[in-house]
């Protein structure tokens, strides 16, 4: 019996670290990442220097009118939702 509950506990222990360190991965429906490159850009960026997925949107960093700004935008439209200076 010991032996058993060692055994579940050391793989939890194993597996823990990989699924924490898995990055989120877009959804099946959103807005492909080089689209919402170009989305950014015609709404002022002049550089997306970062785009991932974070908890259900697109997430990033980029310049706009000469600041750095750090930014969310919609998985399926990739319209800006949120932005602010990144210090």
């Amino acid at each position: 019996m010991k032996n058993a509950a060692v055994l579940v506990l050391l793989g939890s222990l194993m597996t823990t670290p990989v699924s924490m360190a898995r990055a989120d991965q877009p959804g099946p429906d959103w807005m492909p990442m080089e689209q919402v490159k170009s989305k950014l850009l015609q709404s002022g960026y002049t550089q997306v220097t970062k785009l991932e997925a974070d908890d259900g949107h697109w997430e990033g960093e980029g310049i706009k009118n000469g600041q750095k700004m750090e930014f969310h935008a919609d998985p399926k439209t990739g319209v800006v939702i949120s932005e602010k200076h990144d210090d």
